[in-house]
């Protein structure tokens, strides 16, 4: 007799059968994501799917085949009850209209009111819609944030303006927390909601009895004296360790398991960094709203700076604990979450700076560490010899820049970084898979000279045994075996990590896709040619500076989430030796970041290596990597930039191609996804050589200004 599982898997393919042919066109596949809010990569997650699959069949050049075909027919069907065509009679009133097209938006608790005009000061941009994901949880029904102004006005994002009645800093956490709605759902069943997000204009600040600039400007933050402090703590509000500075959290300790707490962001006091988010601070209340807004739904609600959002992510979609049933009690407690940074460890004491702990006891004040003291993994600041420039590279006209795309966050993928705590091992074999810091002499690898070295910041030959993290000794290994190397790799120690996995994996694919994303809005894709993509590259930022300042914000996010992973102490307070605030957070691993850093480098000299050997004429004999004099070789890196002279002032003047036109294999690519190349700039050759005679790094020019005051 056939079971009843049996009969359901039966009905089961009967109906998936039959949703074969049940799809709309694929225009109309698009207006139901785009009424509903929904974005390509959403969808793409509840499928299983990839994004750019999704972007195929709203565009009818693919299908989706099953099992796939059947759930997406069944979201197009549900999405189609809720949004009729605009010439279907609607069931319902239109909702107001929010930052995503069309996205629908309910009631405020508070009455709505036109946005009024323009407020002195500020810049009004043209914006286009933004996907955002729909409101599914009725707490936060006004979505994550709101910006504040001087009138009372609440700009929310879709367009959303609630009246604020709040004239004092508790009187808004109190308002906000009971009427407001704002907030976000939690990135992981095991995480916590984003807390909602209040930005404050100049105007809104003086409402408050803030002042507009704060008198403190190394700590940042209003004395404990101030009136609105003393407000706080009348009103039994709390703030954190770090004060009321630009970015102030309050809290009352949580009721029944629900957290009472309100962020806010004050803009007259530098909350939103321009070198991250350009002139959004400048814009109007509502812009403000549309651009924050944008950045929430695809990253996180703001709570910091972008480098402290960075970090934020990575707990937000790794959380250290989740609920575990206790077998003695029976009761629910919490437990480390497997995969995840569940502690705080210390670092080996080769990984620490120099004033901690693990480290100061060891070495005078003021010692300078050796490379077989310390581990010392950065990105790339080198530039080649002027002396071993070529005939044939001086008679070029031109010096071309190509900048890898988020080069972290690609150095990010899969990669298996330590858990637990260093374990030190007295003369160990290598081994690629195991994380951590080794000890071992890399000077006797051969390399051509006009290339930069891989194991130094500098570009230049190692000296000597010195530490390394992980991804830099098995480049070493890769080159030895590739190239039939005459060297061996054998470390005299290391500091290794025996729990280990890819923690990093959730915030790659997060932020990888919120880049994808808002650059595809900004009409950067990625089936576009190389000449389309190079002009499409040199218009996004005026297509939509909005959406540009989000593709800004998300790369700082990247950089400053990275480099928060060894933050270091900020108070003048703090002593040499004693431990710092960031210290007990298990993501302060310095391990961690040393190893994404040595990524980044490994992968940035394996694409120079493969550009130089796909442009010379006669290969490299086996056993060294001496290059021919027609190798194209770069003359300057900085981290994520490489410099080439060039015929031409275009990068398709310089990256090599198949005779099929194909980007040659294992070279830069020109393109949008995280690793791959756009156009960083163009100067003439005697500007590039003039900069090297002087022992400047063209690379940190080559825009025009100075990458690092640009935040790059």
């Amino acid at each position: 007799m056939t079971s009843e599982n049996e009969l359901f898997r039966a009905v089961d393919a009967l109906l998936e059968q039959v949703a074969q042919n049940d799809l709309p066109p694929p225009a109309e596949r698009r207006r139901l994501r785009e009424a509903a809010g929904l974005s390509q990569a959403q969808i793409a997650a509840a499928l299983d799917a990839r994004r750019e699959a999704v972007g195929n069949w709203e565009l009818g050049k693919t299908e989706p085949r099953p099992p796939k075909r059947a759930a997406y027919a069944r979201l197009l069907e549900g999405l189609a009850a809720r949004c009729p065509a605009p010439h279907a009679k609607a069931p319902v009133a239109p909702a107001p209209e929010a930052f995503t097209s069309s996205s629908a938006v309910p009631p405020a608790p508070a009455a709505a009111k036109p946005s009024s005009s323009p407020h002195p000061g500020a810049t009004t941009v043209t914006t286009k819609p933004v996907p955002a994901p729909a409101v599914s949880d009725e707490r936060f029904a006004n979505r994550p944030l709101g910006v504040l102004d001087g009138e009372g006005s609440l700009f929310c994002v879709g367009g959303l303006v609630l009246d604020c009645p709040a004239k004092t800093v508790p009187a808004l956490a109190d308002w906000t927390l009971s009427e407001a709605q704002l907030g976000t759902p939690r990135l992981h069943p095991s995480g916590k909601d984003a807390d909602p997000l209040i930005v404050l204009t100049a105007a809104a600040a003086e409402r408050l009895g803030l002042p507009l600039e704060l008198e403190d400007r190394r700590g940042l933050r209003l004395p404990e004296d101030h009136k609105v402090v003393k407000q706080l703590g009348r009103a039994k509000w709390q703030l954190t360790r770090r004060g009321f500075g630009p970015w102030a959290r309050i809290y009352r300790p949580a009721e029944s398991g629900r957290r009472q707490c309100v962020q806010l962001a004050v803009l007259p006091w530098g909350a939103l960094d321009t070198r991250s988010w350009g002139s959004t601070g400048q814009l109007e209340p509502a812009d403000i709203a549309h651009v924050l807004g944008a950045y929430a739904a695809r990253v996180i609600t703001p709570r910091g700076s972008t480098a402290v959002c960075g970090l934020e992510v990575m707990t937000a979609l790794r959380p250290p604990t989740r609920a575990v049933n206790d077998e003695a009690s029976g009761n629910w407690v919490s437990g480390p979450m497997p995969g995840s940074l569940t502690e705080a460890v210390d670092p080996a004491p080769v990984e620490a700076p120099d004033e901690h702990p693990a480290a100061a006891p060891l070495y005078p004040r003021g010692h300078q560490r050796t490379p077989a003291e310390v581990l010392d993994e950065e990105a790339y600041e080198w530039i080649r010899d002027p002396k071993l420039l070529t005939d044939a590279e001086c008679e070029r006209a031109f010096a071309v820049g190509i900048d890898v795309n988020t080069a972290f966050l690609a150095a990010a993928n899969r990669l298996v970084v330590g858990l637990s705590g260093p374990v030190h091992v007295k003369a160990p074999s290598f081994d690629r898979k195991t994380p951590g810091s080794w000890l071992v002499d890399l000077s006797n690898i051969e390399l051509d000279p006009r290339l930069p070295n891989p194991f130094t910041p500098h570009g230049t030959r190692p000296e000597g045994p010195a530490w390394y993290a992980t991804p830099t000794v098995a480049y070493a290994q890769e080159l030895i075996d590739t190239y039939r190397l005459s060297a061996q790799i054998r470390p005299l120690e290391a500091w290794i990590r025996t729990e280990a996995s890819p923690y990093l994996d959730p915030w790659y694919k997060r932020l990888s896709e919120a880049y994808k994303a808002t650059m595809a809005d900004l009409g950067v894709t990625s089936d576009l040619s190389e000449e389309e993509f190079l002009a499409a590259m040199a218009r996004h930022k005026a297509t939509d500076p909005a959406l540009a300042a989000v593709s800004s914000a998300i790369k700082s996010t990247v950089k400053g989430g990275i480099g928060k992973l060894r933050e270091r102490p900020k108070s003048i307070r703090h002593k040499f030796g004693e431990r710092w605030p960031a210290l007990e957070r298990p993501t302060w691993r310095p391990d961690i970041r040393a190893a994404v850093i040595s990524t980044a480098r490994a992968n940035m000299h394996r694409k120079v290596l493969k550009t130089a050997l796909a442009t010379q004429h006669a290969p490299a004999p086996s056993g060294n990597l001496v290059l021919g004099q027609d190798a194209l070789i770069p003359i300057a890196l900085l981290s994520d930039c490489a410099v080439y002279l060039s015929d031409g002032p275009s990068p398709l003047d310089v990256l090599p191609h198949t005779a099929d036109g194909k980007p040659a294999a294992g070279s830069f690519r020109l393109g949008v996804s995280p690793g791959m190349v756009k156009h960083e700039g163009t100067q003439e050759l005697l500007w590039a050589v003039q900069m090297l005679d002087e022992g400047h790094n063209p690379a940190r020019h080559i825009k025009g200004t100075d990458a690092a005051l640009d935040g790059e």
